[in-house]
């Protein structure tokens, strides 16, 4: 069978698991998902105490007494056991339980549906150009898509391992669970690369905005370019957003952005397949010729080029969701580590399908001229797509106040300032005026979204949760010899994160 026919029935058979799960009707407030690119942030979660928030770099003296005496008082029943495992199964070296250990209120189900959302956001667009910065021809899909699934793999497990932090320590927060696996005296460190991290989020929000409602303007016949076009979105729409007060009306707009990534899908496999894009295609020569769809010859042997790393980078933005890993634990029903392997494992396994569907059909289509947001691609005159602009513009819009707030909260807490109402409003513009500037001289998202990665996203992901995983085992008194050889493991990750993290950046900054 040609080679081009078993690309094409593998991204086919993709498209039918992409479509077996059913969208369903719930979504828990408990359970708002934090992700880059499709962040609700977590300022008021259930799990954290109202007068501290999650951002913060240090603990109130009232709060640190409370958990120096928690420890006092229960470090051996919590440090001394898997999380209510049952002695009988603490020494054959498993850490699973079907015995519960109190519980949330959400569902399995629920939560899997809840982490789905949270990974699955508007990062996904920049993918196709993470393979086109080291491919040209189309089977370079093939190792893309295999690296995808490796690094969806480790992502997943670096999920995992902070779940499983928080089960042998009994917290139920990062900051917390951080402060009993490795010290509160450097809970700064997490907390400063989750800021700038959301402060990298926010900056490929307003990028991604600019080009979107540039291409929007076209299709309404209305001729306009990106800066007058971000600076009036910013100070029209985006800052008296940022200014409400109360955000909560908000929350429900994440779901649209779900919803439009789908439907993003599936037009872009309805373009692919029906080869709308091709030289002779009905929208083939509508775009500049650097947005045209272009092969060469750099196959799947590109994979083993520095600049994959690049690819990888924008993966490790894409697959964060890492700061909310112990809400997804203590918010379940049935809170087990079984449970939540099962939230983790589905949601990562969906997540990594949708990637390399998106990923595979945007480089399939439009080869080495893949744009580093993939919709610029396409024609303003192909309705089907102007759909899914419409979609990602109305979800980032309302999305983006969320996730500023999170920035916003985080570096007041950095810099321990007020937090009355005059200084919060100085802040926002200051910081809303700094990000709209960078995003004016930044040329492409795909940089940001790819240093970002590359160096914040692999702290969170791979490391922070490898040193949680060793402070865990180390201070458990019946760690078993598994435990203790997966810690090996885990610092490998780490170790693997770091280097893939290095040569990322070094990659990402040559690429401007």
């Amino acid at each position: 069978m040609p080679s081009s026919r078993i690309v094409h029935l593998f991204f086919a058979s993709c498209v039918v698991a992409a479509s077996l799960p059913s969208v369903t009707s719930f979504l828990t407030a408990q359970t708002a998902t934090t992700s880059p690119l499709n962040l609700v942030t977590v300022r008021n979660s259930p799990l954290n105490k109202p007068t501290v928030s999650p951002w913060s770099v240090g603990t109130a003296t009232s709060r640190r007494n409370e958990l120096k005496q928690h420890w006092q008082q229960q470090h051996v029943v919590y440090m001394t056991s898997d999380a209510a495992l049952p002695a009988d199964a603490a020494s054959d070296g498993s850490d699973d339980s079907s015995k519960t250990s109190g519980g949330g209120s959400a569902t399995v189900a629920e939560l899997i549906f809840n982490l789905i959302k949270g990974i699955v956001g508007a990062g996904v667009l920049s993918l196709p150009a993470g393979i086109a910065a080291w491919g040209s021809a189309p089977s370079a899909v093939l190792p893309a898509v295999a690296l995808i699934a490796t690094i969806g793999g480790l992502s997943g497990y670096g999920f995992a391992l902070i779940g499983r932090c928080c089960a042998y320590t009994n917290t139920e927060s990062y900051r917390d669970a951080w402060t009993a696996t490795v010290s509160e005296g450097s809970s700064w460190i997490p907390a400063t690369a989750v800021t700038f991290k959301t402060i990298c989020a926010i900056l490929a929000y307003s990028m991604i905005l600019g080009d979107t409602f540039v291409s929007l303007l076209s299709t309404a016949g209305i001729a306009a370019s990106k800066v007058p076009v971000t600076v009036g979105l910013t100070g029209a729409v985006l800052l008296p957003l940022c200014l409400m007060k109360n955000l909560s009306s908000l929350a429900p707009f994440s779901l649209l952005g779900s919803l439009g990534m789908i439907y993003t899908a599936i037009a872009m496999a309805i373009r692919y397949f029906g080869k709308a894009y091709t030289t002779s295609g009905k929208f083939g020569m509508d775009m500049i010729a650097s947005l045209r769809p272009k092969f060469g010859d750099v196959g799947a042997s590109g994979i083993l080029s520095p600049s994959a790393a690049i690819l990888v980078g924008m993966l490790s933005t894409a697959y964060m969701a890492h700061f909310n890993a112990p809400k997804f634990y203590t918010e379940l029903k049935e809170r087990t580590l079984p449970n939540y392997y099962k939230v983790v494992s589905t949601s990562f396994a969906a997540s990594i399908t949708i990637f390399a569907l998106m990923a595979a059909i945007g480089f399939l289509t439009f080869g080495t001229n893949s744009s580093g947001l993939i919709l610029n691609n396409y024609s303003t005159k192909d309705g089907l797509m102007s759909i899914s602009r419409v979609a990602v513009a109305v979800s980032l819009v309302f999305s983006y106040p969320l996730a500023f707030v999170g920035a916003r909260d985080g570096v007041t807490n950095l810099l321990k300032m007020s937090t009355n109402a005059r200084t919060q409003n100085l802040l926002t513009v200051a910081l809303l005026s700094a990000v709209t500037l960078v995003a004016l001289i930044i040329p492409d998202v795909s940089f940001v979204l790819a240093f970002a990665g590359a160096t914040l996203g692999n702290a969170l992901i791979y490391i922070f949760p490898a040193f949680m995983f060793r402070g865990a085992i180390k201070k458990k008194a019946d760690a078993t010899k598994g435990q203790k050889r997966e810690v090996k493991l885990a610092i490998g990750s780490a170790v693997v994160g770091t280097i893939m993290g290095l040569l990322g950046a070094k990659m990402a900054i040559a690429s401007l």
